[in-house]
Formats: C-alpha cells, structure tokens, sequence
C-alpha cells in the first residue's frame, strides 16, 4: 500500500499515518484471505452449499456445550434470526436437537447430537488435513502470533461496532 502523501492530483493532504496504512492493509488481506478460505471450503465441503456458519455453529457447540441460539448470534457478526434458521437446518439433519434449559423456559439450549459430534469431528480433522499442508514457509510461533495480532484487531473492530449500535 503507498504511503500517506500530499496527493499532487487533488491537492489533499496525507490522512493516513504508517501505523494507520499498515492497519488498513492489514484488514484488507485478512478480508482477502477470508474469501479465498471459503472458496476452498466450498470446494472441499467445509462450508455447505447454505453457508460456512454450520462448522462454526457446531464447533461452538463442541467447545463450549449446550447454548441458546441468542447466545451463539452474540459470538457471531449476525442476527439471532439467521443464527435461528441455522439451527432448525442442523437439527432437521439430526446434527444438532434442542434441550430443555435450567435457567430460562422459553429459550431452547443447543446441543450436538451423537451424528452431529461425530460429523463436527470429520469436518475438524478435514481442517487439520488442509491446514497442515499450508504455510510451510512460517514456523508455528509466526503464525500463533499473527493469529493473536488479527484477534485483536478483531476485538477492536467488534468494540467499535458496538459503540455505533
């Protein structure tokens, strides 16, 4: 990306620092980089022909138990609504079913069914397969510290978006 200059076309002065250059990149790859991983999730069946949200919707499930479907929406940039239709898909194929919850009768807790854990396993060690032929260049401390770099970068946005809410 070019550094912040006076703009000789337009006459504008610079509105970017190098940190603030470096950060715009930084967010511009990480979304490049998205779209490339879910073509390849297209075609390796990681992300359905419906949406991606399926693995994670299930990967929640499995890290963290049971939840209600208002619960994973606030994990999630998307509505309780879509987040709601992702649920009723995953249970009408038996991947998920709904539980009575201690704390709230209305609000259905989530959880993986025995297919569901066991198609959640698949699409993981599917992962783990793709992900470890991948960036043979970087030694792993790179890559857990860029990882760490774009979580927080991600916090920042999703701070900042809930200020505007």
């Amino acid at each position: 990306m070019a550094s912040a200059r006076h703009d000789q076309r337009t006459g504008a002065d610079p509105v970017a620092d190098g940190k603030a250059e470096a950060i715009a990149e930084l967010m511009l790859e990480v979304a490049q980089c998205f779209f490339r991983i879910r073509a390849l999730g297209q075609k390796t069946g990681l992300i359905t022909s419906w949406g991606g949200g399926a693995f994670g919707f299930m990967r929640s499930l499995a890290l963290l138990g049971p939840l209600t479907v208002p619960q994973i929406a606030q994990m999630r940039p998307t509505s309780r609504q879509r987040m709601q239709r992702l649920a009723d898909e995953l249970a009408a194929e038996g991947l998920v079913e709904f539980i009575d919850n201690p704390k709230h009768r209305r609000s259905k807790l989530v959880q993986l069914t025995r297919k569901g854990a066991a198609r959640y396993g698949e699409l993981n060690a599917q992962l783990m397969a793709i992900a470890s032929t991948m960036g043979v260049a970087l030694d792993e401390a790179d890559i857990r510290k860029t990882a760490g770099v774009v979580r927080q970068l991600s916090d920042d946005v999703k701070l900042r978006s809930e200020r505007l809410s």
